[in-house]
Formats: structure tokens, sequence, C-alpha cells
């Protein structure tokens, strides 16, 4: 079990690693950069909107599903018809209140149209979602793999085509680049849904209002928690262009997702572990099996290279950003260099928080599979009304930098208190000799952060002096990483052996 768990892990990160960053770091950053920081922002802050009521869309029905699939493999053809009509009932439903909400705000009517294909590109990718968890839910971790990979795939070659013919600079250039999302989420939506229809015996579209009202009911636990989560994790970019002043919310909309670009590629690396451990965890709980090997190893895989990540980022937070956000001689210089100053700020806050994501990622989906989603809702409640509350006093001051900090302080409370129940509801031992690898593993990371970046320690001369440093500081980094015994090859082939 466990050697196939981290053959198919590996396998799913190869996949995502090899595809997701082209696409984010290349393709999607050359878009913004083409179709302007404003222009992005609008967008930015819609597509965080739409996120907001997937609720409605979704209902905590994937998780449900992805947790009771696997352990009960045999449901598959016995629900998936009707948990089908219901998701396009919700979809529908989704689309009238997110139009609704839309217009509640003050969206204008050019608005409101990028907000309607946005809300339809949210249900294609959250169908998409709900297709895969039935794919991890049967352990078909490989062809989920190549599936979740698809949609950016398609991306990328379409991607390519707007970047060189110019649409993109063009008044509707944005909506261009939604359009080619919702061709490569079709695409995606009915590889996945044929993947499955060849795993169930029958397949009709029946509504089933008994069975839709029992799913809900065991689903609305996982629906507060996906909403809840949503607004901690996705509401600055809304609050920051709706209440700044116009001409100034959808700038610094822009600037915060300059900022957060690198934070989600992570957080896609992140999240296919999640739905990966999901599952896993789930089998386990199920069979009464000890979940804390599991539990330190991928502690260990994750935590170590988010570390490393986070801090590295804070130290070379300029350099990043002035590479990733070159500077087009049509922008003025001014403009361009206060820009880049402000979403480096904000990059270096946002990507510290990536080391509490991941660690939310492994424990809050251990106590998911556990069925915990009591504890789990009064930690999301807590840390989307402390988000909102410092959202509101800090954005109008300080704009998307105070929204950055917050949303760093509130991703390392929520995970801290994750910890702290799973520690105590899974019985684990205080291990002080991981927390004590931890300590000193981060410690050295600044360490070499700190040697690596100050200017008498520069190894080479030249304008690309920081390209190198920063890859010597990884190598140094991944060597203290085994020196420290954050990662252990003997570790990992006992637990393969286990």
């Amino acid at each position: 079990m466990h050697k196939k768990f981290l053959t198919n892990l590996g396998l799913i990160l190869f996949l995502n690693l090899l595809i997701k960053p082209v696409y984010v770091l290349g393709i999607e950053k050359a878009i913004q950069n083409q179709v302007g920081t404003a222009s992005y922002g609008i967008y930015f802050a819609i597509m965080n909107f739409s996120f907001l009521l997937t609720i409605i869309l979704d209902f905590g029905i994937t998780n449900f599903n992805n947790k009771n699939i696997a352990q009960n493999n045999h449901l598959l053809t016995k629900h998936f018809s009707s948990l089908f009509t219901l998701k396009l009932m919700l979809a529908a439903l989704y689309i009238i209140i997110v139009m609704v909400a839309g217009f509640c705000i003050g969206y204008d009517n050019r608005l409101m149209k990028l907000l309607l294909i946005q809300g339809f590109n949210m249900f294609l990718l959250f169908f998409i979602n709900y297709l895969r968890s039935n794919i991890a839910g049967l352990h078909l971790f490989k062809t989920d793999g190549f599936i979740s990979v698809l949609d950016r795939t398609i991306m990328i070659i379409i991607g390519v085509y707007l970047l060189r013919s110019g649409l993109l600079q063009t008044e509707n250039g944005i909506m261009y680049f939604v359009y080619a999302q919702t061709f490569a989420y079709s695409v995606a939506a009915i590889t996945a849904f044929a993947v499955i229809l060849k795993k169930t015996h029958s397949f009709k579209l029946k509504w089933n209002f008994p069975f839709s009202l029992m799913i809900l009911k065991k689903s609305l636990p996982f629906a507060i928690l996906t909403l809840l989560m949503s607004f901690y994790g996705r509401i600055d970019s809304v609050m920051i262009e709706r209440m700044l002043p116009a001409g100034v919310g959808d700038v610094q909309a822009g600037i915060y997702a300059q900022g957060f670009r690198l934070l989600d590629a992570a957080n896609m690396i992140a999240f296919l572990v999640a739905g990966v451990l999901l599952p896993m965890f789930s089998r386990m709980v199920k069979h009464k099996e000890s979940v804390e090997p599991i539990v330190k190893l991928i502690s260990r895989l994750l935590l170590t290279p988010a570390i490393v990540v986070g801090i590295g980022c804070l130290f070379y937070k300029d350099e990043l950003m002035g590479y990733l956000y070159p500077w087009d001689k049509k922008e003025d210089l001014l403009i361009y260099a206060a820009h880049i100053k402000d979403s480096a700020q904000i990059f270096s806050f946002l990507m510290l928080s990536f080391v509490a994501v991941c660690t939310t990622y492994i424990f809050g989906t251990l106590l998911t599979a556990n069925g915990n989603m009591k504890q789990l809702n009064y930690m999301a409640a807590s840390g989307m009304i402390l988000n909102i509350i410092f959202n509101y006093m800090l954005i109008k001051r300080y704009e998307a930098y105070g929204s950055s900090i917050i949303s760093m302080c509130t991703q390392f409370l929520t995970a801290i208190i994750q910890v702290i129940l799973a520690q105590r509801i899974f019985k684990f031992k205080v291990n002080y000799r991981l927390i004590n690898a931890f300590v000193l593993f981060t410690v050295g990371v600044i360490a070499i952060n700190y040697c690596s970046h100050i200017p008498h320690f520069n190894w080479f001369t030249s304008r690309f002096d920081w390209m190198v440093n920063f890859s010597i500081m990884c190598a140094c980094c991944v060597i203290w990483a085994f020196v420290t015994d954050m990662i252990s090859i003997k570790a990992i082939f006992r637990f393969l052996k286990f």
C-alpha cells in the first residue's frame, strides 16, 4: 500500500511539475503582461468572487464522494447517475446566484459578461474535480494524474497562439483568455467523464429527490468547510478591488495577482498531494491502520521543499518579481518599478504562507478523512472572521500589502490549530526529534539564504548573479536537508517495507 502511494504520488507530481509551472510561470504570466495589470486585476477579482460562491456549485460533494468511494468502491455504479444529475441542478442554481450577487455589488454589463463566462468555467473546473474524485476514490491515481494536467496542456497550446496573434492586446483581450479556458476545461471534463463511464455498469440521467436530499445532508459539513476556507483564502482580491477607489482597486488587485501567481503554482502541487492523501487516509482510517508513519513521512517530504521555497522567495523577492515581469518599454518605467516593488513585498508574505498551506493540506486532509468536520468548521470560521475583519481594517490604509500580511497570518493560525487537533484526536506522540529537525533545518535555510544574498558572498559578478546564487542556495538546502535528516533515503525504504 505504501509503495503504491509513493509511486503514484511521484507520477502525479512529475506530470504536474512538467506541465503546470510552464503554464503558470510562462503562459499565464505572459498573458497578464499583454492584457495589462488593470485588466488582469479585474479578471483575477472576478475569478475569486465566483470562487467564493462555489459552495452552491459543489456543496462539499467532491470531498464527501472522494472519501466515500475510497471506502466503498461498489457505490460508484449505484450513485454516479444520481450525483451527476444533482451536480447539474446545483450548477444551474450557482450560475443564477452568482449573476444576482454580481449585480448586487455593482458590476456593470461588461463585468457581468465576464462573470457569466467565468461562472461557467468554475462549474467546469469543479465538475472535473468531482469526476476526478471518483477516479481517485477508485485508486486510479495514474489516470487521475494525466487528467489533472490535461486542461493546462491544452491552455499552453492555445496560449502560445494567443500570445503570437496579438489578440490579447485588443480591447477584448482578457475575454479571449477566458474563452480559451472554457474550451480547455470542456475537453478535460469530457475525458474524465469517459473514464468514469467505463467503470460504471449503467448511466442514466435521473432526478432522485430523496437520494439528493440525503447526499446534501451528508455533504453539508464538507460544504460549510469549503465555503469558510474559500472566504479566508480567496476574498482578499475581491475586497481589494471593491473597497479601493475606481482605477486604484483594479490595479492593486492586479499587483496582488502578480505576487499570488507563484503561490498559486505551488498550491497546485500541494493540492494534488492532498487529492492522493484523502482516499489513502480514508481507507486507512476505515481499516483502523496507523496513519502516524505516513503523516511523518509526508510532512518531511512536503514541508521540506515548502520551507526552502518560502524562505528563498523572501530573500529573493525583488529578483524573482523583476524576472517574472520584465519591463515593457510601452509602460512608464517609474510605474513599472513601483508595481514590481509592491508585488515583491506582497509576494514575500504570500510565499511564506505556503508552509502553512502545505501543513493544512496534510493535517486538514487527515481530519477530513477521519470525519472531524465540526472541529474543522470551527477552525475555518475563526479564520474567515479574522481575515475579513483585519482585511477591512488594513486594505484602505495599506491596500494589497496589508491584505497579504493578513493572509499569511490567517494561514499560519489555522494550520497550527489543525496540527494541534490532529495530535489530540489521533493521540500522536510528541516527536521532539522531528520538531528539532524542522527547527534546525529552518534556521539553516535562513542562514544559507542570507549568505547567498549579501553582496560580498556572491560567487559570480554579472547581471545574472542572483540566478547563480539562487541555484547554489537551493543545492545547499538540499544537502542540508540530508544532513539534518529531513530527507532520509533509509526512512523511505523502511516505510516501503512496512
